[in-house]
């Protein structure tokens, strides 16, 4: 059964406009961040000034307002069906704790081997695998909705139990067995813990809680054709808010650094697209759907830059080498994984002929989240 020909149509007149130019209001977004950061004095330290952990409180509310409308989507009901797919299970998790981390650790190590401050930091962005945005970028792409939401929690588990062992392994373990320089690094359990309770935990309660009670009491066809449509809108909102935000914080570093910035995107932008590209086809070889490969590819192309950041502060420092590496990674993870919605609906079509969870032709990717 595919819950992506299920959703609702038409599309919502007023998010056509916000829609169509989607790709650019995000590089907006990010210049009007880089430009608040870089010229008014004092705004990081206001931004700062309450966090939750070591993420700032308004990018935290940002995130909250833009994964809320998402998980409200999700039925909740069906999930049982992503969680028995075994293939779509072993995929996921070999993809993302597997071959995630090691593609970075390489990418890092080929492209960075004059700059460790950076190389660790790449590696720990390597290590925090997505639990945020990458609802965003799945639903614009017709991805499994269910699948995003069971992926993520397991990866969130995931999360909590293998960071803390993985960061050993490739920046201590991993390096001494290939005789190269190794680097210590103590990593807060509770950092992570609280990085998943608040960015996951809180707004997939209350999706589900919000489904719940709106099915009871006006039942799913209110609730889907009328209900999410009005909240649908605020995902976007809420992530060109979080976007300006994270880079108004982090303007001043990238903008005075935009050497290092170059060096530092480089294997960002080689392992998004190179995790991507590998998933999908991983997926397809395996047997799974569009919706659901689709689904695969975002969740282990994605990370968890919250997380990430917080770990190369904790660890490292705020001024560190490693924690501008996590800077630098949403600076390149949002346009690129913009794109790659837009090259898996084309794609969908070449490597998924016939397959009745691919969009209709006539939809745009706005359409997705009706």
């Amino acid at each position: 059964m595919s819950t992506t020909t299920a959703r609702p149509q038409p599309v919502m007149k007023e998010m056509s406009f916000l829609d169509r130019w989607l790709p650019a209001w995000i590089l907006l977004a990010m210049v009007v961040g880089l430009t608040l950061g870089r010229f008014i004095p004092g705004l990081n330290t206001a931004l700062e000034a309450v966090k939750i952990g070591e993420v700032s409180l308004p990018i935290a509310i940002g995130l909250l307002v833009m994964m809320y409308p998402v998980l409200a989507k999700v039925r909740y009901d069906e999930t049982h069906r992503v969680a028995g797919d075994k293939r779509l299970m072993i995929t996921s998790l070999a993809l993302n704790w597997i071959v995630g981390p090691a593609l970075m650790f390489a990418l890092a190590w080929m492209l960075l081997p004059d700059l460790p401050e950076y190389r660790t930091g790449l590696i720990i962005v390597g290590l925090a695998r997505c639990i945020a945005m990458v609802f965003i970028w799945n639903d614009l792409a017709c991805g499994d909705r269910e699948a995003a939401a069971v992926l993520v929690a397991i990866n969130s588990v995931f999360q909590v139990i293998a960071f803390g062992a993985l960061g050993w392994f490739y920046l201590q373990i991993l390096p001494s067995w290939l005789g190269l320089p190794t680097t210590s690094a103590d990593f807060s359990v509770w950092s992570i813990v609280l990085s998943v309770l608040v960015f996951l935990g809180i707004p997939l309660l209350a999706g589900f809680l919000t489904r719940h009670f709106g099915e009871k009491a006006k039942g799913r066809t209110w609730y889907e054709e009328t209900f999410l449509p009005r909240i649908g809108p605020w995902a976007l909102y809420g992530l060109l808010f979080t976007i300006v935000l994270l880079f108004a914080l982090q303007g001043e570093a990238i903008t005075t650094n935009p050497w290092d910035v170059a060096r530092i995107a480089l294997p960002l932008l080689a392992y998004f697209v190179l995790m991507f590209g590998i998933s999908l086809i991983a997926s397809k070889a395996v047997g799974l759907n569009y919706a659901k490969s689709t689904t695969v590819a975002f969740t282990a192309a994605g990370n968890n830059f919250e997380l990430a950041i917080a770990v190369a502060i904790g660890t490292f420092g705020v001024t560190s080498g490693q924690a501008l590496a996590g800077v630098v990674g949403p600076l390149i993870e949002v346009p690129v994984l913009v794109g790659l919605v837009y090259v898996s609906l084309w794609a969908g079509r070449k490597l998924f002929p016939g397959d009745s969870t691919l969009p209709a032709r006539a939809e745009t990717v706005s359409a997705t989240r009706a």
